[in-house]
C-alpha cells in the first residue's frame, strides 16, 4: 500500500441522526407541520409535515448496513438485482456513527486528519416540508441546534458538521447563517435545485439572496450542496411515475438524469452571475460556491 506523507481529509463524510435531531429544539406546537415520531403497524416512523417520510427506509438507523456492504453492488459483481439484498446482514448501530468522540477515535484508527460531516436523513427534509416555508425555517434551525449539541460545528478542529440552511426565506437564511457563524460553523449545506420562495421559484444566484452570499464571502466559509431530495422527481415522474424520492431506489433512467440536479444549479448560478447588475456580489457568489467540496455528491 502506498504510504502518504500526510493524513487524508474526508470532504464528504456523514453521521446518522439521533432520533430527536429534529424534535429536541422544535416547538411542540409545530409538530404537525414539521417532524414527529409515530408507531405505524408496529414500526417507528418519522412523520414530516404529517406525512410518512420515505427518503430513508429506517430513520432510526438501528440496525444499519455494514461499511463496504455495497462495494460489489456498485462494481456489478454482487449477483443480486435488488439493492436491499445487496446491503446484506445488518449490524447494531456503531457508536462512531452518533458519538463525536468515538468518531475522532475512528479517524485516528484510520489515519485521517479530519472530515466534513453532512446529514444523512437531513438532506431529504427541506423538499418534504415545502411549500410551508415557515416550517422549513423552524425545522432546520431546530436541527442545527441539535447538531451543535451532539457534534459541534468544528469539534477539535477535525470534525466540521455542516448546518442546514434554506434560502426559501432570504432574511431567515441570513439570520440562521449569522447564528451558526457565531457558533464557529466552517461549512454550511444547501439543497440542490431551485429555491422555493414566497414569490415563486428562484435561482440560488438570484439577487434576492445577495445578503446571504455576501455574509458567506466575508466569513470565508465553504458552501456544500449535497445530493438528496432536490424536488426533481416531479420531472422524472412524467416519464416514470414513482412517488416520493427514496434513497437507494432508482431506475436506470433516474440514475442517468440524477446529475442534472447539480449541473443545472451551477449553470444557473453562472448565468445569473453573468447577467446580474450587481457584478461584485455575483462574483462573490461564484467565488464562494466554487470553494465547495470536490466530491461526487457535494460540490
Amino acid at each position: 500500500m502506498t504510504q502518504l506523507d500526510f493524513r487524508p481529509f474526508d470532504a464528504d463524510n456523514h453521521y446518522y441522526e439521533a432520533e430527536d435531531a429534529f424534535t429536541r429544539y422544535a416547538d411542540p406546537g409545530m409538530a404537525n407541520r414539521t417532524m414527529q415520531w409515530a408507531e405505524i403497524y408496529g414500526k417507528r416512523r418519522l412523520l414530516v409535515g404529517s406525512h410518512v417520510q420515505r427518503f430513508i427506509a429506517n430513520p432510526t438507523f438501528d440496525p444499519v448496513a455494514k461499511p463496504g456492504s455495497l462495494q460489489k453492488w456498485f462494481k456489478g459483481t454482487s449477483g443480486v438485482t435488488n439493492i436491499r439484498d445487496a446491503f446484506g446482514e445488518l449490524e447494531p448501530l456503531p457508536a462512531a456513527y452518533r458519538d463525536r468522540d468515538a468518531r475522532i477515535a475512528k479517524l485516528d484508527e484510520q489515519g485521517m486528519e479530519g472530515a466534513i460531516l453532512f446529514p444523512t436523513l437531513g438532506v431529504g427534509m427541506e423538499n418534504m416540508l415545502l411549500p410551508d416555508i415557515d416550517a422549513v425555517q423552524h425545522a432546520l434551525t431546530a436541527f442545527n441546534k441539535w447538531l451543535d449539541d451532539d457534534w459541534g460545528y468544528a469539534y477539535q478542529d477535525r470534525l466540521f458538521a455542516a448546518p442546514l440552511i434554506s434560502l426559501s426565506d432570504p432574511e431567515g437564511a441570513v439570520e440562521e447563517l449569522d447564528r451558526v457563524l457565531a457558533k464557529d460553523a466552517r461549512v454550511v449545506c444547501l439543497k440542490m435545485g431551485p429555491v422555493t420562495t414566497a414569490v415563486g421559484k428562484r435561482s440560488p444566484g438570484d439577487e434576492m439572496f445577495d445578503a446571504f452570499w455576501d455574509r458567506v464571502d466575508r466569513a470565508g466559509i465553504t458552501v456544500g450542496f449535497h445530493t438528496g431530495d432536490a424536488g426533481y422527481t416531479r420531472y422524472t415522474d412524467e416519464f416514470e411515475p414513482f412517488g416520493d424520492f427514496r434513497s437507494f431506489q432508482f431506475t436506470p433512467f433516474r440514475l442517468l438524469t440524477g446529475s442534472r440536479r447539480s449541473t443545472t444549479r451551477w449553470q444557473r448560478c453562472c448565468a445569473t452571475a453573468c447577467t446580474t447588475a450587481s457584478r461584485t456580489c455575483a462574483w462573490r457568489r461564484w467565488r464562494t460556491v466554487r470553494r465547495g467540496c470536490p466530491s461526487c455528491s457535494c460540490s
